[in-house]
Order: C-alpha cells, then sequence, then structure tokens
C-alpha cells in the first residue's frame, strides 16, 4: 500500500519507500525524502523561480537515468508551473516555489537542476557559474587550484565567487551578477577561462574537446547559456554513493591545495544536513540582490 503524507495541506503518495537507490551504501527512497525535508529550508530559496530540469533515476545511478525539462505526466495540478521560451518552441517546466512540490518533486528520484536565471526575466543573468571538471589523473585537488585563481580574477572584476562541490569530481563556482543578458554572461566566462588556460599553462583547458582534457581541468562556461541548466545547491546527485553539490568554505578549498587530497570536498547527503545545522546556507549571499555585481561591458 502506497503512503500517504501531508505536506503543507498537500495530500502526497510516496511510493518504494525501502527502495535501495544507493547500493553502494544501502541508501533508500526514504532516506532521500528525508534529506530533501532536512534541507528544505537552504535549498527552496535557490530553487524558487528558475524553471527544474529533472535528471531522473528512479532504478538508482545503475539504472535508466535521463533528464525530463516539460512538466512530468500525473503532476498534481497544485504544482506550480510556467511557460518558458526556448528556440525550438515554448515548454511548459515546473517552478518548485514550496515544500510539498519539493518532496513531490524529490519522490521522482530527482537531480535538480536549474538555468541562471529567473522565470521573471528569462534570459537575464543572475548568476554566474563556472563548471571545474577534472581529467583524470587531475583531481578535485587540481580544481581547487583553478577555483582559487578565478575567486582572484572575478574579485578583480567586483564580482565575488562562491563555491560548491559539483557532487560529482569537481567544483563549481558561482556568484550573483546583474545588468547582462545570458549572452553577456556566458562570453565573459569563455573569457575567464581563455585568460585562465594562458595563465594556468599546462592545468587549465577552456576549449570542450575531450581529447584535450587528460591531466587537466576543464573550465566550462558554457553553463551560462540561457538555454543550460547547472546542478542546483543542495541536490543530490546520481552517483555510486549518496554525494551532494554542497557549498564549501574558500578556506577549505585552500586546505586541499596545501595537503593535496580532497579533504572536506567530497560531502555525502549526512554530511551536508550536518553542515547546514552548523553554517547554515554559505550560498546565501547569492540570493542577496544588493550584492549582485555588474559584468564587466566587453573592451571596444
Amino acid at each position: 500500500m502506497t503512503p500517504i503524507t501531508e505536506v503543507e495541506g498537500r495530500r502526497l503518495a510516496l511510493s518504494n519507500l525501502e527502495k535501495v537507490l544507493y547500493p553502494a551504501t544501502g541508501f533508500t527512497k526514504g532516506e532521500v525524502l528525508h534529506y530533501y525535508a532536512s534541507v528544505a529550508d537552504v535549498l527552496l530559496p535557490h530553487l524558487r523561480d528558475r524553471p527544474l530540469s529533472f535528471l531522473r533515476y528512479p532504478d538508482g545511478p545503475d539504472g535508466q537515468v535521463f533528464f525530463a525539462k516539460n512538466v512530468p505526466p500525473g503532476t498534481p495540478d497544485w504544482v506550480t508551473t510556467a511557460e518558458v521560451p526556448r528556440s525550438e518552441g515554448p515548454a511548459r517546466m515546473v517552478l518548485v516555489q514550496d515544500l510539498a512540490t519539493l518532496v513531490w518533486a524529490a519522490n521522482l528520484v530527482t537531480e535538480f537542476h536549474t538555468p541562471q536565471w529567473v522565470i521573471q526575466d528569462p534570459g537575464q543573468a543572475d548568476r554566474l557559474v563556472f563548471d571545474l571538471d577534472p581529467g583524470a589523473p587531475a583531481t578535485v585537488v587540481e580544481c581547487s587550484e583553478v577555483a582559487l585563481w578565478l575567486r582572484e580574477r572575478l574579485a578583480a572584476d567586483g564580482i565575488e565567487a562562491y563555491v560548491k562541490t559539483s557532487g560529482a569530481k569537481g567544483l563549481h563556482l558561482l556568484a550573483a551578477v546583474r545588468g547582462a543578458s545570458s549572452g553577456r554572461v556566458t562570453e565573459y566566462a569563455k573569457e575567464l577561462a581563455v585568460e585562465a588556460e594562458g595563465a594556468l599553462a599546462g592545468l587549465v583547458v577552456s576549449r570542450m574537446t575531450r581529447s584535450l582534457r587528460a591531466g587537466k581541468v576543464f573550465v566550462d562556461w558554457s553553463q551560462n547559456a540561457a538555454r543550460k541548466t547547472t546542478a542546483t545547491p543542495y541536490t543530490l546527485r546520481a552517483r555510486e554513493e549518496p554525494t551532494v553539490s554542497a557549498p564549501v568554505t574558500w578556506e577549505e578549498v585552500a586546505e586541499v591545495t596545501e595537503f593535496r587530497g580532497p579533504g572536506r570536498l567530497v560531502l555525502g547527503a549526512g554530511d551536508v544536513v550536518g553542515r547546514v545545522h552548523e553554517y547554515g546556507d554559505l550560498l546565501a549571499p547569492l540570493l542577496d540582490v544588493d550584492r549582485a555585481a555588474p559584468v564587466p561591458v566587453p573592451a571596444p
């Protein structure tokens, strides 16, 4: 019998709660739902008003994994949706605006992916992102070196960067920005990625060609494009273990470069719940519109 629960006055049918989704640790679907409920206060502000792309893995990361952007079949009528402009034609997508919608979406076994803009102003960037992806034998240690360089470079332009784990192999840098289209932010991010490739010779690659990435960190600037999405802060990832794309401090990043080990840059669901209780949301400044920085205008 499918359990029925009530969340904020909404009745939800939660299925297969004992199903093991992460065999390496025995982490179940019920634990997935508990995790999302536990971090809802810090997760929801990063989801709110951003059209959601679902990366679903209903049978765990070893089963079928697929992206879904359109409103899924069977979506309750109380879930907020919005029409989103796309080059191939408008799509109707889900907005996770409240706890009930978060639990409903989590019950589908979902990684949450969101764009760098909000529905009120599609294509007008309010965030800048770099995805630092190491090519073996490079690791998160090399990603940390690149992250620290990018932090200083962004600071030179008056942009304050924050960092989170990708929940996979690398790191994500995020910054609050204003006054620029997604296209301009993409151009700016690419300019900095190319600059990093020149400054950190042999360590960084800015081009997407996979054959160039061995032993280097790919600075992926392309996720700033209006059509692209990035793993939302605090989302679980479809990996062997229930790792999370979670914020970390710059001190923790610096420690990784000093001691040449992953340190606290690989975080599981249990780690993140404890960190939220200790630190709150380390990415809260991204939500403060008064702290958003203008993106430099291109040189004439």
